[in-house]
């Protein structure tokens, strides 16, 4: 199956954001904002503080949901970043499990840690695209889907450092163009690997007969 090139994708994510740049950066702020807000409030930042591993997962998930309908072509509104709160306890087990499995093999050694990281990057963007499988079943085909990909998705990753040194560069300034460009390239590598960028249909899964924690490449 043809695979994208990472010009291909960030030219589609660029297309993606033609006309919605002020959506996409008014989310990434809108939502940032609140968070900082809320830690500026004595004993609520604390508390949020104390409770941000739960709270976290319902964040990523708004936050994929957001940049997932932009990427796609749908009617998205800037209050889809907080749409992760409405499937609270999926995104919790999810980001809990996500979380432990990366800590154990960050135990084993740093880099099987990062490897982990990539294994289980697609997660979250598959529980929003399926919301009839439980968070186990999204970081078992995350990881599927990932095997053979982890180093593609990482190379792509390479392609935003200048884009990173700018930033900092900036003063922060620039991330504010930055982040959304690089969620929705990212956006689009899923997409392709489920071969929805090239009209095709999405391979099918295998059943769950394996160990989850078993390295695969």
């Amino acid at each position: 199956m043809y695979q994208a090139t990472y010009s291909e994708l960030r030219r589609s994510a660029r297309l993606s954001l033609n006309g919605n740049w002020g959506k996409a950066i008014g989310g990434t702020l809108l939502l940032f904002a609140v968070i900082l807000a809320v830690y500026f409030i004595p004993f609520i930042g604390l508390i949020v503080a104390i409770a941000s591993p739960l709270i976290t997962g319902a964040i990523v998930l708004g936050l994929s949901s957001f940049y997932m309908g932009i990427a796609r072509g749908e009617i998205i509104y800037v209050s889809e970043v907080f749409s992760g709160f409405g499937d609270f306890w999926r995104a919790m087990r999810l980001y809990l499990l996500v979380l432990m499995f990366t800590l154990l093999w960050t135990l084993l050694f740093y880099i099987p840690g990062i490897i982990a990281g990539y294994r289980y990057s697609m997660s979250f963007m598959i529980l929003r695209d399926n919301p009839e499988i439980g968070a186990m079943e999204a970081i078992r085909r995350s990881k599927q889907l990932m095997a053979g990909n982890k180093f593609r998705l990482f190379v792509l990753q390479l392609t935003f450092l200048g884009w990173r040194i700018l930033g900092m560069l900036t003063l922060g300034i620039g991330y504010i163009w930055l982040i959304p460009y690089e969620a929705i390239t990212t956006v689009h590598f899923y997409d392709d690997l489920l071969g929805k960028g090239r009209n095709q249909t999405p391979p099918p899964l295998e059943p769950f007969n394996y160990d989850l924690t078993k390295p695969s490449m």
